[in-house]
């Protein structure tokens, strides 16, 4: 199977290993992984931010770099709610409706692409350390991704995996929210963090690197020992 690889801003800025993890695992999993170098953002953070204008530009250019293709895999549920949910109302009545929405729907987030269409389960990953989830907002509530990651972390040789209190709520980061509302997000990302301590365990993972971005600034001001990873770090591990 050919897939396309969309890597998100922040990825290919910040944390590019993610992205060269994710199709690790993806030709681990059979498929042959492509790039389009001519690529850039999804539009998210200038609809987000009311710029809808300059948002409906950077949608269109991201259709016509991927009309055409089979299947569109990104290591970021936040990037696919984002194509899935909105292009339909961004491009409603326009001439690019109709490959708008055949993009839309050919996006997946890495956890329910292995899980849902290959039909994937076990990567042959090996890890050994204790490892909680944060299900982010994206994934949870734009993806509806609850039990993927989970049973691929759980297939995972020599991994154990936790559950924390309130593994559902916010982390805080929230794009432009972080930035506008500095003191509640601090707050909701240190309660998070004090929450995946509780568990005793040494990471934190999640299916969307914004979120762990946004942990991991904690984190290292406040000197903890805590550490976050991708999901794709994980399931690249071993091999």
């Amino acid at each position: 199977m050919t897939v396309q690889l969309f890597v998100p801003c922040f990825i290919d800025q910040l944390y590019p290993e993610v992205a060269f993890n994710t199709i690790k695992v993806l030709e681990k999993a059979g498929c042959t992984v492509k790039y389009n170098q001519q690529q850039t953002c999804c539009g998210q953070p200038a609809f987000n931010a009311g710029f809808w204008g300059e948002s409906k530009d950077v949608c269109t250019k991201f259709v016509r770099d991927f009309d055409g293709v089979d299947y569109i895999v990104s290591p970021s549920a936040s990037c696919t709610g984002f194509v899935r949910n909105n292009f339909g109302k961004i491009f409603e009545n326009n001439a690019f409706q109709s490959p708008a929405k055949k993009v839309a729907n050919q996006m997946f987030e890495l956890s329910e692409f292995l899980v849902k269409i290959l039909n994937i389960k076990n990567v042959g990953a090996e890890f050994s350390g204790k490892v909680t989830y944060h299900d982010s907002c994206a994934g949870l509530r734009e993806c509806k991704i609850k039990n993927e990651p989970r049973e691929l972390l759980s297939n995972v040789a020599g991994l154990e995996l936790v559950e924390m209190n309130d593994t559902e709520t916010c982390c805080g980061f929230g794009g432009s929210f972080a930035v506008k509302y500095d003191t509640i997000s601090v707050a909701m990302a240190d309660q998070k963090i004090t929450n995946a301590i509780a568990t005793e365990a040494e990471y934190i993972v999640s299916t969307d690197m914004s979120c762990l971005m946004q942990l991991e600034g904690r984190i290292n001001y406040n000197g903890q020992a805590i550490k976050v990873l991708h999901l794709a770090d994980i399931l690249s591990s071993g091999y």
